[in-house]
């Protein structure tokens, strides 16, 4: 790789470490991290002061119709823009960095090309996406999937909260973000998303910068089973319609089947709810949820079959209906060979160790991956908690992580 003019070019840190804490202030919880819902009016907050920032850079910008905000940096040239970002709705329990962090160095890359007097030949936007995690409003990534064409506008914008009868089009409306950029046929040239690693892996390798090659599929569902209520004492097993015990014996199998399958199979059984849930009843309903990952299609739509295939027999064997919703569904992606070896050699250009790994966590670059060339930089997680209050990536790490994201996309827009 040969040297470019601009390859000695920094950012900020200081600057991009008081981002995120200005930010973090939006939902801030006491004690520690963040609780910024998609729409929420703490998501307003953090949206409107992430959208100051934008305009304070000199960057127009636009809010599309399901809510994504995109800000341009112009280029020498109109052409097809490089884009990075990522989003800024937390889970319940967030922490300062996940997602937020992507956005937050896209804005002081800006800043940095501005501070040095560097226009790039391409122009360069910073996004964030609607409702990536999907802890208000599922499907998750939902943002950038209706972006790209993955997801059909108006059935977004009915999508139900869960836990309330609002809406995404109702709440993106209250809060001001019901934008009028068109969705579904994005053009952009390369999309590159710089994200904290939410795992243990770098941190016990002992290498800095991981070089992300896809993201693994991820299957969610929710089974519902209906039983009948009855009393723990007085009736015989032999003749119960036992909904609990179904989905205990599916939650079995799932731990099961992973063990079987192994490689790069997980399962998870996140949520459980029983009714009428007291100690001496025989639960007449149990709604759980079905987590399913793995870096291969196909292994993936097995496990799916024999999960659906058991819950349905072990309900039919008791007496007990099931019913089977699907809340996500996407399939493993693969990043592009050819950024993903610009993300590898800018790394160790700045001297930096890495690893090539997958994404366990779904991410909003593989949507942009069905439009255009896409890649992630991770940086290591501290004991690999995220969706976390405790959430932590040491200072030095996440300036490393935005150093890199500046390379490549100077690397990018100067093509």
């Amino acid at each position: 790789m040969t040297t470019a003019p601009w390859s000695a070019l920094r950012v900020d840190g200081v600057r991009l470490l008081q981002r995120l804490q200005d930010l973090g202030q939006f939902g801030a919880l006491e004690g520690g991290g963040t609780n910024r819902l998609a729409l929420s009016d703490a998501d307003k907050a953090g949206r409107d002061w992430t959208v100051q920032q934008m305009r304070d850079l000199g960057m127009a910008v636009q809010v599309d119709a399901i809510g994504n905000v995109v800000g341009t940096c112009a280029g020498m040239q109109d052409l097809p823009p490089v884009m990075t970002g990522s989003h800024i709705d937390t889970v319940r329990t967030g922490g300062l960095y996940d997602g937020n962090y992507g956005v937050m160095a896209g804005l002081e890359v800006v800043a940095t090309l501005r501070a040095a007097g560097v226009r790039t030949r391409r122009p360069i936007q910073v996004a964030f996406f609607t409702n990536e995690e999907g802890a208000r409003f599922q499907p998750d990534m939902m943002g950038s999937l209706v972006m790209v064409g993955g997801m059909p506008l108006q059935a977004a914008l009915a999508t139900q909260a869960v836990d309330n009868a609002a809406t995404v089009g109702d709440e993106l409306a209250r809060i001001g973000y019901a934008g009028s950029a068109p969705v579904g046929a994005p053009v952009v040239d390369s999309f590159v998303e710089l994200h904290i690693e939410q795992g243990p892996v770098l941190e016990q390798q002992d290498r800095l910068i991981g070089v992300v090659q896809g993201v693994q599929g991820i299957c969610w569902m929710q089974l519902r089973f209906t039983g009948t209520s009855n009393h723990a004492g007085t009736t015989p097993m032999a003749l119960r319609h036992d909904a609990g015990m179904c989905a205990m014996r599916c939650a079995a199998f799932i731990h099961n089947l992973v063990v079987r399958y192994g490689g790069s199979q997980l399962g998870t059984v996140g949520g459980l709810q029983l009714k009428p849930n007291l100690i001496n009843v025989i639960a007449q309903e149990a709604v759980m949820t079905v987590d399913l990952r793995n870096t291969q299609a196909a292994p993936l739509r097995q496990a799916q079959a024999e999960v659906l295939a058991f819950a349905n027999r072990i309900a039919s064997e008791n007496g007990v209906q099931c019913e089977h919703r699907q809340l996500a569904d996407f399939e493993p992606v693969d990043f592009d060979a050819d950024l993903v070896d610009c993300v590898e050699q800018h790394a160790h250009a700045l001297g930096l160790s890495t690893l090539r790994m997958p994404s366990g966590a779904g991410h909003d670059a593989q949507m942009l991956a069905r439009v255009c060339p896409s890649a992630m930089v991770f940086v290591p997680s501290r004991q690999g908690l995220s969706h976390n209050v405790h959430e932590h990536t040491d200072p030095d790490q996440l300036v490393h992580g935005a150093n890199v994201l500046l390379q490549v996309l100077l690397h990018q827009a100067n093509r």
